[in-house]
């Protein structure tokens, strides 16, 4: 910043031709960073949330065949049979398990022990 003396006043002016006070300071837009967008958080990478979370998750898949219940993790690595009925519920992708056509499935809710 170049700095003058007018008189009694002091005058400043900027060295970049570019920039103006008024602009200086403000945001184009003002994010609240205490209370998140909950749409928002969960497109952020797992450990770039405001509060770290996963995103894999239990589940209970339904057999068709007789209705039993199993517990099945997200991402399992390995064929999932029903223990009832010995039905193959899920195989193993790269990523998540990809469901048996017929098969329904809820997501496990936390403390559920």
């Amino acid at each position: 910043m170049l700095r003058s003396l007018v008189g009694s006043e002091m005058c400043i002016r900027d060295s970049h031709p570019h920039t103006s006070n008024s602009t200086m300071g403000k945001r184009s837009r003002a994010l609240d960073m205490l209370h998140p967008i909950a749409e928002e958080e969960k497109k952020k990478h797992k450990l770039k949330r405001l509060v770290q979370s996963p995103n894999s998750f239990f589940m209970d898949v339904k057999c068709p065949g007789c209705f039993h219940i199993t517990p099945v993790f997200r991402h399992a690595q390995t064929v999932v049979f029903c223990s009832a009925c010995s039905t193959a519920l899920c195989q193993p992708t790269g990523g998540k398990c990809r469901l048996t056509e017929g098969c329904s499935y809820r997501k496990k809710v936390d403390g559920g022990r």
